[in-house]
């Protein structure tokens, strides 16, 4: 089986991620990386009180996703593709081998506090499911305002639209999308506009950062936020980490293309699983799965099989 390796973004957090991580000596190499590079403990990022900031949130993603994906590869099971979900894409960057852990450690604490310190409050994000992408971006348009700005940011699926800017604005578009018969329009749990606009200062200071960043050819198929295409050079990655925060993703194009690669096993890192719904909304003939401890053996049964079949 061809897998791909998926790595959620902020909303996938939840109290306690870093210690219900699976027990395993690369797990715990992982994260003692994370904090090195840190010089602090990153296992006190995840708890409820630390998880309102944007900057515990975004490092403990990262801690956590390249530990799953280390995990997974401990027992044998290698990505031919990873896809990384906004600030997950630096965790698909490291399993990847484009960029080292302790380098995108000190590159999203950066981000991160560049994104809290520009919107500290009154921004946020907004999911539209039922309405499709043009239906979102009247709507967005409608209620846009210089004060209280609106984007339609993240193409998720053909109508799971996430959108961004100040709450004010938010909260009109919610207003508005329950009225065109949206099934469900709601905020996020995360605290700033990501992929719009309003982020691009913090893109053009992590491109200025990148260049001083030591890369290399990635070692399987990154699939871009940005553009939503295979990548296969370092400095297709590099674009990509700099530029996704100011630009919306589109996920569902992403996956698309990986399916398009022959992938028909998507692995989603601890702590998602949104994006394993996608995928089964998406490509139900495709095998999609969260990792967790007990998901593990059916996992490590479905590889040997199809290798013995091979």
């Amino acid at each position: 089986m061809m897998a791909a390796f998926l790595f959620p973004g902020q909303g996938a957090q939840r109290p306690g991620m870093l210690h219900q991580l699976p027990r395993h000596e690369v797990v715990e190499n992982t994260l003692a990386e994370v904090t090195s590079a840190l010089g602090d403990h990153i296992t006190k990022f995840d708890t409820s009180e630390a998880l309102q900031s944007t900057v515990a949130t975004q490092l403990s993603l990262l801690a956590a996703g390249v530990a799953t994906a280390r995990y997974l590869q401990a027992q044998g099971i290698d990505p031919t593709v990873v896809l990384g979900m906004s600030v997950g894409a630096f965790a698909a960057a490291v399993t990847a081998g484009v960029i080292s852990l302790h380098d995108a450690v000190l590159l999203v604490k950066e981000r991160a506090e560049l994104m809290q310190g520009l919107f500290p409050k009154d921004y946020g994000m907004a999911a539209i499911v039922g309405l499709s992408e043009s239906q979102v971006q009247q709507i967005t348009e409608t209620v846009y305002t210089d004060k209280a700005p609106v984007f339609v940011t993240n193409i998720n699926a053909a109508k799971q639209i996430v959108t961004a800017g100040a709450r004010a604005g938010l909260s009109q578009l919610i207003e508005r999308a329950e009225a065109m018969g949206a099934q469900r329009a709601e905020l996020l749990n995360v605290s700033v506009p990501s992929h719009c606009r309003l982020l691009e200062p913090v893109a053009s200071a992590l491109r200025e950062r990148l260049q001083a960043v030591s890369l290399s050819r990635p070692n399987c198929t990154y699939i871009s936020n940005v553009q939503a295409r295979a990548t296969y050079t370092a400095k297709g990655v590099q674009s990509d980490l700099a530029n996704n925060i100011a630009h919306g993703v589109r996920w569902s194009d992403a996956t698309e293309v990986a399916v398009e690669l022959g992938c028909d096993l998507f692995l989603e890192m601890q702590p998602g699983h949104a994006l394993t719904d996608l995928i089964h909304q998406a490509h139900p003939g495709s095998e999609a799965m969260a990792i967790t401890d007990a998901m593990m053996s059916r996992i490590l049964r479905m590889t040997t099989k199809a290798s013995g079949q091979s």
